[in-house]
C-alpha cells in the first residue's frame, strides 16, 4: 500500500471557473525573479542601511534569505505535491483544516495585495525623479502619502503624544504628511490591474520583458559602480546600538533582517501560478529554487556597490537609494537616468506579480467556499479571474494612494513570515500523516531544514516593531469576523485528501 496526495471531484467548478496552462519553467522563473527583484533592490536596501542596520545590511540580506532557503525547501515540495493556485492558503487547506487555510489566506493578502501598494509607493519615487530629469515638476503633494506613521524614522509630523487605548491609540499611530494622494502610484496599480484582466500568457510576456530591462539595469550598476566603491563606507560595519531596540547593533541587524525580508517576498508566487503550468510537478520546484537563487546573489553584489557608494546615513529618507548613490559620482550622472528608468520598469513587474498572486488566491478560496463565487468568475474570453483581479486592483490602488511604504513593508512582512512558518510546519504534518505519498520534489534534511524556517522565520517575526504586531492582531480580527460570518457557512473540507492505493 502506499499513500498518496488526491484531488476529490469540486462539484462548484464549472468549466467557466478553469485557467489555462500556458506556463513553463522560464516563466515560472520570470515571475519570481520579477517579484523578488524590485522594492529590495531599487527602495528598502538604503533605508534599512540609514535607519536600522547600517553596513551590516548586508548580514540582514544574509539572514533574510536563510529563512526563505528553508521555507522555499518546503514550498517546493507543497507545489510539487498539490499543483493548484493558492500558495500555503492551500498547503494550510490540505494538511490542518479550513479555519487555519482562511487565517493563512487571509494573511497572504498581506504579501501580495499590500505588498504590490507598498511598491507603487517606492515606483512612485522613481517617476517622479525621472519627470524632474525631463524637466516636468510633479507635485509633491499628489507624489506622496498623505499618512505617516509617528516614532518611525524620519519623523512624522503629529500633534501631542500617544493616549489612551484601543482604537483611539492605534488610530493616533498616524500622523499628517500635508500631501493629498500618491496618484502615480495608484495610477499605475490600476493600469497593471487592466492588464492582468486581458490575459495570462499576454501577461507572462509582459513581465518578462519588464524583468528582463530591471536585470540589465541592475548588471549595470554592478558593473560602473564596482569601480567607485569607497570601502570606507563600511566602517563601522555594525555601528554601535542608540540605546533603542533595532536601531543598530545586533538588534538593529535581526530588526533589518525581517524588514529587508520584503526584498525576498515573491519567490513563493511561483506557486500560485500552479494551475496555468504546464508541468507543475517538474516546474514549480524549478521556478522557486531558481529565483531565490538568482535573486539572492544579486542582492548581495548590488548592496555592496550601493553602500560603498554612498555613506548609509545619507540614504535616510530617500525614495530612490539606487539613483541617489550613484548620482554621487560625477562620472555616472549618465546612468541615473537608466537607473529611474529602468526602475520603473522593473517596480512595476514587482507588482504586476503581486496583483496576480492576490487575484488568484482569491480565485482559489472562492472555488473553495471561503469567499462569494464571483471571485472565481473567470471571463468567456479573456480566461482569467476578472473580477477577483478587479477588486483587488482598487483596493491596493487605494491603499497605496494613502499610506507609506514603510508601514506597509513591515506589514507585508509579518504576515509573509507567519504564512511561512505554516508551511514549515505543515511540511512536517504530511510526512506523518502521509509518510509515502509521492513527492516529485522532497524538502532534503527534512525534519531539520522546516524547524530552522520556522526558527528564522519566526525569529524575524519577533524582531518587528511591537506596532506592526498590533496592526497583524487588526488585520486578523478582521479575517476572522469574516471568516465567521461568511466562511465557516459556505466553506467545504479540502478536496485535498490522503487515501491509500496498493
Amino acid at each position: 500500500m502506499s499513500t498518496a496526495i488526491s484531488e476529490q471531484p469540486d462539484p462548484v467548478v464549472a468549466e467557466d471557473h478553469e485557467l489555462q496552462r500556458t506556463l513553463g519553467p522560464v516563466h515560472l522563473t520570470m515571475i519570481g525573479i520579477g517579484a523578488i527583484i524590485g522594492a529590495g533592490i531599487f527602495v528598502y536596501t538604503g533605508q534599512v542601511a540609514a535607519a536600522y542596520a547600517g553596513p551590516a545590511v548586508l548580514v540582514s540580506f544574509v539572514v533574510a534569505a536563510t529563512g526563505c532557503l528553508f521555507a522555499g525547501l518546503c514550498y517546493a515540495e507543497f507545489a510539487s505535491m498539490i499543483p493548484v493556485s493558492g500558495s500555503a492558503y492551500t498547503y494550510a487547506y490540505a494538511t490542518m483544516g479550513r479555519f487555519m487555510a482562511w487565517f493563512i489566506g487571509w494573511n497572504l493578502v498581506l504579501e501580495y495585495l499590500v505588498s504590490s501598494s507598498a511598491v507603487a509607493v517606492g515606483w512612485s519615487g522613481y517617476f517622479t525623479e525621472l519627470m524632474n530629469l525631463m524637466h516636468i515638476n510633479f507635485p509633491a503633494s499628489l507624489a506622496n502619502a498623505p499618512l505617516c506613521v509617528v516614532g518611525d524614522p524620519p519623523p512624522c509630523p503629529h500633534i501631542g503624544p500617544i493616549t489612551g487605548h484601543g482604537l483611539d491609540a492605534f488610530l493616533q499611530q498616524f500622523g499628517h504628511t500635508g500631501a493629498i494622494m500618491n496618484l502615480p502610484a495608484a495610477a499605475l496599480v490600476l493600469l497593471l490591474t487592466a492588464v492582468l484582466v486581458v490575459g495570462v500568457s499576454e501577461s507572462a510576456n509582459t513581465n518578462a520583458i519588464m524583468v528582463g530591462i530591471k536585470l540589465v539595469v541592475v548588471l549595470l550598476v554592478i558593473f560602473f559602480g564596482a569601480s567607485f566603491i569607497n570601502w570606507n563606507n563600511f566602517t563601522p560595519f555594525i555601528p554601535a546600538n542608540t540605546g533603542q531596540f533595532g536601531r543598530f547593533g545586533w538588534s538593529g541587524i535581526a530588526q533589518g533582517s525581517a524588514i529587508i525580508f520584503f526584498a525576498y517576498i515573491g519567490f513563493d508566487s511561483v506557486s500560485v501560478a500552479a494551475q496555468e503550468t504546464k508541468r507543475p510537478q517538474r516546474d514549480l520546484p524549478i521556478g522557486i529554487l531558481a529565483s531565490l537563487f538568482i535573486c539572492t546573489v544579486l542582492y548581495i553584489m548590488i548592496s555592496v556597490v550601493l553602500l560603498g557608494m554612498a555613506y548609509y546615513p545619507t540614504m535616510l529618507d530617500i525614495p530612490n537609494p539606487v539613483s541617489f548613490a550613484v548620482g554621487k559620482i560625477p562620472s555616472l550622472h549618465w546612468l541615473v537616468p537608466i537607473i529611474d528608468v529602468g526602475a520603473s520598469v522593473g517596480l512595476a513587474s514587482t507588482i504586476f506579480v503581486g496583483l496576480y498572486g492576490q487575484s488568484r488566491i482569491f480565485y482559489s478560496m472562492s472555488r473553495d467556499g471561503f469567499l462569494p463565487k464571483m471571485f472565481a468568475a473567470v471571463h468567456t474570453r479573456f480566461k482569467t479571474p476578472h473580477r477577483g483581479t478587479i477588486i483587488t486592483g482598487v483596493f491596493a490602488a487605494a491603499i497605496a494612494a494613502i499610506f507609506p511604504t514603510n508601514l506597509l513593508g513591515q506589514l507585508v512582512s509579518i504576515g509573509t513570515l507567519l504564512a511561512f512558518v505554516v508551511v514549515c510546519v505543515g511540511i512536517m504534518i504530511l510526512r506523518i500523516q502521509a509518510p509515502n505519498a509521492k513527492r516529485p520534489f522532497k524538502t532534503p534534511l527534512v525534519w531539520a531544514v522546516a524547524p530552522l524556517g520556522i526558527l528564522f522565520c519566526g525569529g524575524m517575526m519577533w524582531s518587528l516593531p511591537t506596532d506592526t504586531w498590533i496592526r497583524l492582531v487588526v488585520w486578523t480580527a478582521v479575517g476572522v469576523a469574516i471568516y465567521l460570518i461568511y466562511g465557516v457557512w459556505h466553506a467545504a473540507p479540502s478536496k485535498w485528501k490522503v487515501r491509500n492505493e496498493s
